[in-house]
């Protein structure tokens, strides 16, 4: 179970049940008409979050032998989520509560 080939396997798996259950939980809700309007200062703070963490695991990369790889995809991910954040900056929700 250790060999690249199994763990490419069963993560490639678990990412299309994933998957799927997302389109299933998906067209549930809009059906049902609870399909809402994206939350896009959510995106903007995850980005926040995101962008950071996977710069940290890159440089850690320099110093230990923590795979590149991993930091790569949550910066590329915070990168993503920050920039649809601030370009839908006039529709964020404001939840004054």
């Amino acid at each position: 179970m250790n060999d690249p080939a199994s763990v490419m396997s069963l993560l490639l798996l678990v990412g299309i049940l994933v998957t799927l259950l997302l389109v299933v939980v998906l067209r549930k809700r809009k059906k049902s008409g609870k399909a809402g309007e994206s939350d896009y200062k959510a995106f903007f703070i995850m980005g926040l979050a995101f962008l950071p963490t996977g710069l940290v695991m890159m440089i850690v990369y320099f110093f230990t032998e923590l795979p590149f790889e991993i930091g790569l995809p949550l910066f590329a991910l915070g990168l993503i989520y920050l920039i649809v954040g601030l370009v839908n900056r006039d529709k964020w929700q404001k939840n004054d509560a």
